[in-house]
């Protein structure tokens, strides 16, 4: 009986290591796909989130398509030491390359940065105008947004993808890594605010001009005749108008001495 078991063990080992020993060596390709996955996502963030600041209401308009693929391809998809320039521009070599990503064979995963995409809304196109899906939520409030001069051209996406080269073909344990393909795609979508403030006297401005937004506004023409009234009552009490069509009274102001450093 001690004679028949004789080996088993090793034998047991054997037959497990042929199928862990696989895993063990995929472990650190996986680890690089995820990697290559999340700065495909805080790519994706990146493009979505600069449209709130270059916009059509923005100064100088959006940002070109294409300098915004080569800041992502180099920001994201480069060595992670890449200082942040501005007109910088990723090139197929060994200095601007994030070298983890590299296969067993020491190639890299991203064989070009050409492989890198920039696209724009569900249907993947090349313009900024591509990005923008029209929604309804606008509808019922058109004349409050066309008084403070809100656009309403929808939700826009930005998308990146990113095609990875196989690894080396001929060792069993590799596949199907070594003909699969993998392209990876994020999306972002969100709101881009058209209209930011530069303080509160801007606010007012645009609250003030749309009789739909502040009806109170077209009280103004009075408010000289209502005010000189109350003075006129009120002179022992030194009380003042209501100030009709005005906001001033409203602004969010920190006094001077709150503002004062040490």
């Amino acid at each position: 009986m001690a004679a028949a078991l004789r080996g088993q063990a090793l034998t047991e080992f054997l037959v497990v290591a042929l199928a862990l020993i696989p895993l063990f060596l995929l472990i650190p390709f996986i680890a690089k796909y995820q990697d290559v996955a999340h700065a495909t996502q805080l790519a994706a963030r990146y493009a979505a989130f600069d449209a709130t600041v270059r916009n059509d209401a923005a100064t100088g308009g959006w940002k070109p398509e294409g300098e915004l693929a080569d800041e992502i391809r180099r920001r994201f998809f480069g060595a992670s030491d890449a200082p942040v320039k501005t007109g910088d521009v990723a090139g197929d070599f060994d200095a601007h390359r994030n070298h983890f990503w590299a296969g067993p064979d020491g190639r890299p995963l991203l064989a070009s940065f050409a492989d890198v995409a920039v696209s724009f809304g569900h249907g993947r196109g090349s313009t900024h105008g591509d990005g923008f899906d029209a929604t309804q939520d606008m509808d019922s409030f058109a004349m409050l947004a066309e008084g403070l001069g809100l656009g309403s051209r929808g939700i826009y996406t930005a998308n990146v993808s990113v095609v990875l080269a196989d690894l080396p073909a001929g060792l069993a344990f590799y596949r199907p890594f070594d003909q699969i393909g993998i392209a990876m795609t994020r999306s972002t979508s969100l709101l881009p605010d058209p209209w930011t403030a530069k303080g509160p006297a801007e606010v007012e401005q645009r609250i003030l001009r749309s009789a739909a937004v502040f009806p109170a506004g077209n009280l103004a023409g009075v408010a000289g005749i209502v005010n000189g009234f109350v003075a006129t009552i009120e002179f022992p009490a030194g009380l003042q108008g209501p100030k009709l069509g005005e906001l001033e009274f409203w602004r969010d102001v920190v006094p001077e001495d709150r503002l004062k450093s040490d």
